[in-house]
């Protein structure tokens, strides 16, 4: 969450020429104002801090003493908000290299290109494992100010060894991904720890004993990881490069606000097979759909032609008709009313056989208000989707102002809600761990990687 901080002060002084730092990150909020990963200041002109620029880009920097110890920025651009980057620094001022003395591996290789790199001197003080420091993670020292938004897993610091990537992750002989060590082999030294592994969260699983506290916010325990990436909505997929980074909260998990009728695209689309995901329309003016990946984002209906290539419903309110759109046609159902705010609308999308269903509070219905069963393929909401290789991929537009629409893509949670309240939202399938508020439909399963590689 953005305003999320994990904070502990070191009791010991351990070395401070070498460290590695190494963790799992998947941003959400893309050109932000410097959000923190890591934040190290023991005084106001000391220390480490590993951060994100408001260019995308991701900077190493060391002070001492007020002086810039070690200065690099790279070239590369981290603006996927799919993936999840594994990042390891590994500090070594003591290498008579001076580009080894601080290294930056991005998913186990080696980065090179810097648009700008200072080195440390030789054997400098790099005031990174000192006595009575202030250590935070996901913010910046001193307050909650440039946090991180996004997700952290498996962060690992060092103190006294610059290891490099190797040790904490390899290369998927099957896949040729790059994968992590859930217990990787090392030693981690005087203030080293081990944290944010397996939904032990704030506890340090290195043996050493260095807990955080929660600084400030909720940590929430995803089924997204680094093995098993999960859908959300894309903020960079958007109608006429519209900006919603302000509309988007949660991990891109909920829309916010209003964007004058302009849509976006989830991350993840299919080919073939059976998906289900829901929505809790708190804004049940929003327009709840799939399109296709190669259409423009926007329905436009207020000139009566909607554009083609979208299938979904949206609701005027309780007791009123629903509004469809399929695939270039506009109509309102006379026979299945309109979905009330709060609703729970799950979507079971078959690629398969070119067909969606939709739930509401979890039962299925058409549109002409008899039950639908997206297990056995009766009463389809739409039977007209493209089954040619066309992608097709979760959608929604933004219509008013007055509230949120949550989706849950099987992380379990609705904006900061868990799920609760039902004892089938439990679903483990091929596609690896999943939560939803109504029961998985036989043969369908959460949109993420491994149910799009079943």
């Amino acid at each position: 969450m953005a305003n999320t901080y994990l904070t502990k002060t070191s009791t010991a002084t351990g070395t401070n020429t070498k460290a590695t730092f190494s963790a799992w990150v998947k941003r959400s909020d893309i050109s932000s104002n410097y959000p923190r990963l890591v934040s190290i200041l023991p005084s106001a002109n000391n220390g480490l801090e590993i951060f994100f620029r408001n260019t995308d880009t991701l900077e190493i920097k060391v002070k001492f003493n007020g002086a810039t110890r070690a200065d690099l920025q790279t070239n590369r651009l981290f603006r996927d908000v799919n993936a999840w980057y594994h990042i390891l620094v590994s500090i070594d001022s003591t290498s008579g290299t001076a580009d080894d003395r601080v290294r930056l591996y991005i998913n186990g290789v080696k980065e090179t290109s810097f648009g700008t790199r200072i080195n440390p001197d030789q054997n400098a003080n790099m005031k990174i494992n000192a006595s009575g420091e202030t250590f935070q993670i996901g913010a910046e020292v001193g307050g909650s100010s440039n946090n991180f938004s996004g997700s952290l897993s498996h962060a690992h610091w060092i103190d006294g060894t610059a290891y490099d990537a190797s040790a904490f992750g390899e290369t998927d002989a099957t896949t040729g991904e790059w994968v992590g060590k859930t217990s990787p082999s090392v030693t981690y030294g005087t203030n080293g720890f081990f944290i944010l592994k397996d939904g032990n969260g704030i506890t340090d699983q290195s043996g050493e004993g260095n807990d955080f506290t929660l600084g400030g916010g909720t940590l929430t325990d995803l089924k997204d990881n680094p093995e098993n990436v999960f859908a959300t909505l894309n903020p960079l997929d958007t109608a006429d490069a519209t900006d919603f980074s302000s509309l988007l909260q949660n991990g891109n998990n909920t829309l916010t606000g209003s964007a004058n009728d302009k849509g976006l695209r989830g991350t993840l689309g299919a080919l073939s097979g059976k998906f289900y995901w829901e929505i809790k329309a708190n804004d049940e003016g929003d327009t709840l759909c799939v399109a296709r990946s190669d259409v423009r984002l926007q329905i436009n209906n207020t000139s009566g032609t909607p554009s083609t290539g979208f299938w979904g419903v949206q609701s005027n309110g309780a007791g009123a008709n629903i509004n469809t759109y399929e695939n270039g046609t506009f109509a309102s159902s006379n026979a299945l009313q309109g979905y009330a705010s709060n609703t729970i609308i799950g979507i079971a999308l078959d690629m398969d056989n070119g067909k969606i269903y939709y739930s509401f509070n979890g039962v299925f219905k058409g549109r002409d208000n008899n039950s639908s069963d997206p297990a056995n393929q009766t009463n389809p909401f739409f039977s007209s989707l493209p089954t040619d290789g066309t992608f097709i991929m979760p959608f929604t537009e933004n219509r008013s102002s007055g509230g949120s629409t949550y989706y849950n893509f099987g992380n379990g949670l609705f904006g900061t809600t868990a799920i609760t309240t039902n004892s089938g939202n439990g679903y483990s399938g091929a596609e690896g761990s999943s939560k939803f508020n109504y029961t998985v439909p036989t043969g369908y399963s959460a949109l993420n990687t491994k149910g799009l590689n079943q």
